[in-house]
């Protein structure tokens, strides 16, 4: 279950339970940061969270703020500002990050269908494809016709949904960069004059859940299903054996169906990461064959190099230009070189060199890379952060 989907389950009970809330939500970073623009915390009038905004220094501070909002009726913008790292660790949040953080913090109206919360559901229950979230925080000074916590929920096809009224001054300009946005992948901090102020705009990029097939059910898939379902990716689990493909040994899986060697060329052929985990090699060979023309950008193979070096042979007698249609694609042996022996020690190398092929990374040692743990949010203006907050660090509580 990714984040989002926990977020919305406790906004749900919620809700029934009438039980006042507001989301806090990360719309601005500057320098370094534990999480990114786009990460939420849910706050009941309690103090009740679910989900979180930083390794835990900020949530103390913002869960009392977010009650104030509950109670003010109105949206707020907090910064943590950690860039004097002494000054911080004795006046301010104590993050220790030298870095700037704004937060959004607004009540959720259970009434509003608009509200950010149903505007992120509408979304999820259609997930298939990428979309772009663009979120107002701040107006200062500003006319252009909106107020911080608009929203608009742009869908890659072409769909734009939300709160920012269509009639809005920024409103188009804010829609075409949340399209450039959406196109090149990247999310951004925008800037647009408006009066004598500026209205800036968080523009966020949804991604749907990774989603995994695994040919094979053996006693090795389990772990590696649990550790992939637990990041959120939709797992669903393919082999022969009807013995071995039962749902009650994969609960955490999204289906367990049991294909027929003489079946496999029938399968469909979509963008999912695939692993090839059979243990028989005549299942293997047909499930890459079968993927040759498939548009997935990764295919792992488990077992030693020569298994794949003689299934390239038996492949490339029928399709001979085989190597080519896997390169950069198959990776085989698979997994990280983490000196992995048990089979949770092998989901965990596995699942980490997916992680690592769908973020673009080398997932070498930290310690030893020269970029920065994030790539940098893009702006086109720096950040503004309108005073700083005194918070102590709230691990613990």
């Amino acid at each position: 279950m990714t984040e989002l989907q926990r977020l919305l389950m406790a906004y749900d009970e919620y809700r029934a339970a009438g039980r006042a809330c507001a989301l806090a939500s990360v719309v601005d970073v500057a320098g370094s940061a534990y999480r990114r623009p786009g990460a939420r915390m849910l706050v009941t009038d309690e103090g009740q969270l679910t989900g979180a905004i930083s390794g835990g220094c900020l949530e103390g501070d913002a869960r009392q703020r977010a009650r104030r909002t509950i109670q003010q009726g109105r949206p707020t913008v907090v910064t943590y500002d950690s860039t004097d790292p002494d000054d911080d660790l004795q006046f301010g949040a104590a993050l220790g990050c030298q870095g700037i953080v704004q937060i959004l913090l607004e009540p959720l109206d259970f009434r509003n269908p608009a509200n950010p919360v149903e505007l992120l559901r509408r979304w999820v229950e259609g997930v298939e494809a990428s979309a772009v979230v663009a979120t107002v925080f701040s107006t200062a000074g500003a006319g252009g016709g909106v107020a911080v916590g608009e929203r608009l929920l742009l869908l890659a096809d072409g769909v734009a949904e939300g709160s920012l009224p269509a009639s809005a001054e920024l409103y188009e300009a804010i829609v075409s960069d949340a399209r450039a946005a959406l196109r090149a992948g990247q999310p951004a901090t925008r800037h647009y004059p408006a009066g004598a102020g500026t209205v800036r705009v968080s523009l966020e990029i949804l991604r749907p859940p990774v989603r995994l097939t695994v040919y094979g059910a053996g006693n090795d898939v389990p772990p590696l299903v649990r550790l992939a379902a637990g990041l959120g990716w939709r797992v669903q689990v393919v082999d022969g054996r009807p013995a071995q493909a039962q749902a009650q040994r994969f609960p955490e899986a999204e289906a367990v169906r049991v294909v027929p060697l003489a079946q496999v060329p029938t399968e469909p052929q979509d963008g999912s990461f695939t692993l090839l985990m059979t243990h028989n090699y005549y299942y293997d060979l047909a499930v890459l064959k079968h993927l040759l023309a498939a548009p997935g950008r990764y295919i792992g193979l488990l077992g030693p190099r020569k298994k794949y070096d003689r299934l390239l042979q038996d492949l490339e007698k029928e399709v001979p230009e085989a190597a080519q249609l896997l390169a950069g694609r198959l990776h085989s042996p698979i997994g990280l070189n983490l000196g992995a022996e048990t089979p949770e020690e092998i989901a965990l190398s596995v699942v980490a060199e997916i992680q690592a092929v769908l973020t673009g990374r080398p997932a070498g040692f930290l310690r030893d890379s020269p970029h920065p743990i994030h790539p940098p949010q893009w702006a086109d203006g720096p950040l503004a952060a309108e005073g700083r907050v005194s918070a102590g660090c709230a691990i613990g509580e």
